[in-house]
């Protein structure tokens, strides 16, 4: 699973049945310090409850199109989780 922040989103002219309750929204990938890593994406919202500024987490490939209802859909990237909180522990904390 990969973090994002959704940054905006997408209404599509056309879209298959499956998807037709399925909300579109760009998300911008972050990296482990929650700062923004790559290009944005569409993400296909599973959770159908992420809003502007929420971060995400989220799957890509064959993991995505069986993370929606109804499963096995045609999306590259789905959200499958919001996010309360990220720590990061230091080396010193991990060790005990």
């Amino acid at each position: 699973m990969l973090l994002g922040r959704v940054i905006g989103t997408v209404v599509p002219a056309v879209l298959v049945d499956e998807l037709s309750a399925t909300p579109l929204l760009w998300v911008q990938p972050l990296d482990k310090t929650g700062k923004p890593e790559g290009d944005p994406l569409v993400c296909a919202d599973g959770t159908r409850m992420a809003g502007p500024g929420q971060i995400i987490y989220w799957v890509a490939s064959r993991e995505a199109a069986l993370a929606l209802d109804p499963w096995f859909v045609p999306v590259d990237d789905a959200i499958v989780g919001l996010v309360d909180e990220v720590r990061h522990y230091s080396k010193k904390e991990l060790d005990g």
